[in-house]
């Protein structure tokens, strides 16, 4: 499967969470399964975790898989090199607020600030990975106060309230994410050009990925 384009991209935003379930265990494995005692998840539902201990799960959104009475697997995500986990919630996300006046986009983050680790010994300098700068995104969208998509992102930027996202490429990709958007609604452009608006987007957790 090829690469895609900045074509045909659907970009949602949650409407509503879900109450919180209580999750008794992670397991580290690949893929991980959480425990909830009767979760009333289903297969394809997308949830967003908190939890202590398991950090690497913390303000994530996962795909729920093989769904039993009891358990939900985090569709493809590896904890086998991840902390021990020691409590948490998941709460089910309905993203039923769907963009459709997003014009441009800029990405960024993901960037590695690099760590020294010259010793005394070496000859040459020496350094590693640290840790990567957050990911975010800012879209141009057209500046339509009749769009219930633009209201709803200017409401939860004015409330900061943060929200989860789902990007879904033509040819199946997905990318999932959790963070804060920031959305004033104040109109810009120039001379005979379409008035718009911009939305920034600050993931506040590593986004998760699915190829279908």
């Amino acid at each position: 499967m090829s690469s895609p384009n900045w074509i045909g991209v659907r970009v949602a935003m949650s409407s509503a969470f879900a109450g919180a379930k209580i999750i008794s265990s992670i397991t580290k494995a690949s893929p991980a399964v959480a425990t909830s005692t009767s979760h009333g998840y289903a297969n394809g539902d997308y949830l967003l975790m908190s939890a202590t201990g398991m950090d690497q799960v913390n303000n994530r959104v996962f795909r729920g898989a093989s769904v039993a009475a009891d358990t939900v697997q985090l569709e493809d995500e590896d904890t086998t090199a991840y902390e021990a986990f020691t409590g948490g919630t998941a709460k089910k996300i309905t993203f039923g607020t769907a963009f459709a006046t997003l014009m441009d986009i800029s990405a960024t983050g993901g960037d590695f600030s690099m760590i020294d680790t010259t010793t005394i010994h070496d000859h040459g300098k020496t350094e590693e990975p640290g840790m990567p700068s957050a990911m975010g995104f800012s879209f141009e969208s057209a500046w339509d106060l009749a769009d219930t998509a633009l209201q709803a992102a200017i409401a939860a930027s004015t409330n900061r309230t943060p929200q989860a996202f789902l990007l879904t490429f033509q040819n199946g990709y997905k990318m999932a994410f959790y963070g804060h958007i920031g959305a004033s609604g104040i109109p810009k452009g120039s001379t005979g050009q379409k008035v718009k608006t911009t939305i920034n987007i600050t993931a506040s957790g590593a986004p998760t990925y699915y190829a279908t």
